[in-house]
């Protein structure tokens, strides 16, 4: 009896000291922490399966892709916006119009003989052949066609000099002034070596000022083969048809091709005519004949040049003249204008349509020069 308020008293210190010793924790611990601890809610798990399918773990779910059945194609790029292209506002509407092609031939028929052209022709007296098959004439008319020439001139100073200059002056002047404004012409002179004196233009104005430059030669030798081969290589680089008009003695002195070399190059020569005009006639009829060794031997100098002046234009289709006045030669260079620019014009369309007309108009693209019983080469047959 005596022991059971003892118990109680101590039970009553017990919980006070306990109680004393929970204020004092209470007083050591921030009150902001124990705001945080209690307002931060309890943690659950997510038990949500991902959408797309996997184990899930300590911190939630993890996601792994599923393999697609079919992959889905790329949508193809879009087409490009056709550019719109407008005409210039001064050109307003244009129409295109597209037809059969069409081959033009410019034919020139001259005389056998006296390498004259032939007038008054109708297209009844020309037939023309492409792969051997006849082609129908469509169109036909007489043409004045524009020309491409070099003068050549002999310049030297040999005997009688300014005799034969003077001959040379003339007939270039007699050529020049029957010139069209179209035409392009060179002017080149030689003795020793050649000298391009104007390159091709269509200014007759500067070709008569580069004739008044040539007063005094400086060399005697007259070397006409190696400057008409020079001549020749250089027309050759020109498209089209071609004239040499070579007004000068003939004779050769010094020249480093011989006479055999020269005559090769003239006959492989294509497109290429040559006209020659000999110069110093009036002094060779007066001192013509005189006896003695020299004079004689000048004379077969003479002859054997005008020989050789008309082989060079024979070959090529030209022609050769030898005057002794002045006055001959106007009448001179209009034959040859009316040699080198009168042509016939013929038209045709090509019956095969697949054939490629690019050859043939290549070869059609100069006048053809023909004699009246020749063929023209070339896959065509004019006669």
């Amino acid at each position: 009896m005596s022991t059971e308020p003892g118990l109680v008293m101590s039970a009553r210190r017990f919980t006070f000291v306990l109680l004393l010793f929970a204020l004092a924790v209470l007083a050591i611990i921030p009150a902001g922490q124990m705001q945080a601890q209690a307002q931060k809610p309890a943690q659950q798990p997510d038990q949500a399966a991902p959408d797309s399918g996997g184990p899930s773990g300590d911190s939630g779910p993890i996601a792994v892709p599923r393999k697609k059945d079919t992959p889905e194609e790329a949508p193809p790029p879009p087409a490009p916006a056709e550019p719109k292209v407008k005409n210039p506002e001064e050109l307003g509407a244009v129409s295109l119009r597209l037809e059969v092609p069409e081959v033009t031939v410019d034919v020139g028929v001259l005389l056998e003989k006296t390498h004259q052209f032939i007038p008054g022709l109708k297209p009844d007296n020309f037939r023309v052949y492409e792969d051997g098959v006849e082609q129908k004439v469509i169109g036909f008319k007489r043409v004045e066609a524009p020309i491409t020439a070099l003068m050549l001139c002999e310049f030297a100073s040999n005997g009688y000099w300014w005799w034969k200059a003077n001959d040379m002056i003339n007939a270039s002047y007699a050529f020049m002034q029957q010139l069209r404004p179209q035409d392009y012409v060179a002017l080149m002179t030689y003795d020793m070596r050649t000298q391009i004196v104007t390159d091709f233009t269509q200014d007759k104005g500067q070709l008569l000022q580069s004739l008044n430059t040539l007063q005094i030669p400086g060399f005697s030798e007259t070397n006409v083969f190696d400057a008409l081969y020079e001549s020749i290589d250089r027309l050759e680089r020109i498209d089209g048809q071609k004239y040499i008009i070579l007004i000068g003695t003939g004779r050769d002195t010094f020249s480093k091709l011989t006479f055999d070399k020269i005559l090769a190059r003239v006959k492989n020569t294509r497109n290429i005519t040559i006209f020659t005009i000999s110069t110093g006639g009036a002094m060779r009829a007066i001192t013509e004949g005189r006896g003695g060794m020299d004079s004689a031997i000048r004379d077969m100098d003479y002859l054997q040049a005008d020989n050789e002046m008309k082989t060079f234009s024979s070959l090529t289709g030209g022609m050769s003249f030898f005057p002794r006045f002045a006055g001959e030669m106007p009448e001179i260079f209009s034959d040859i204008n009316a040699n080198i620019r009168s042509k016939y014009e013929l038209v045709y369309r090509p019956t095969n349509a697949k054939h490629t007309v690019h050859r043939l108009c290549q070869a059609l693209s100069s006048p053809l020069v023909l004699h009246a019983d020749l063929a023209c080469a070339d896959g065509i047959d004019l006669s």
